[in-house]
């Protein structure tokens, strides 16, 4: 979720997310920051969008994505 909200931040909620994009994102503990296959997370998640729970929807309405 945190990399979603930084692509929305940046990037806005109209423009899709390619597949292929990696949106690095900051990780406690962690000295560099870590790639996360934001476009393969969102495809899945779009897939499975029935599978996910009232509060995962919620979350994902909070910024906007139309699909959940």
């Amino acid at each position: 979720m945190e990399a979603l909200t930084q692509w929305i931040a940046r990037e806005g909620v109209d423009r899709p997310v390619p597949r292929a994009h990696g949106e690095e994102i900051a990780v406690e503990d962690e000295a560099e920051p870590v790639v996360v296959k934001l476009g393969v997370w969102v495809s899945n998640t779009k897939t499975r969008r029935d599978k996910l729970t009232a509060d995962q929807r919620a979350a994902l309405g909070e910024l906007g994505v139309d699909w959940a």
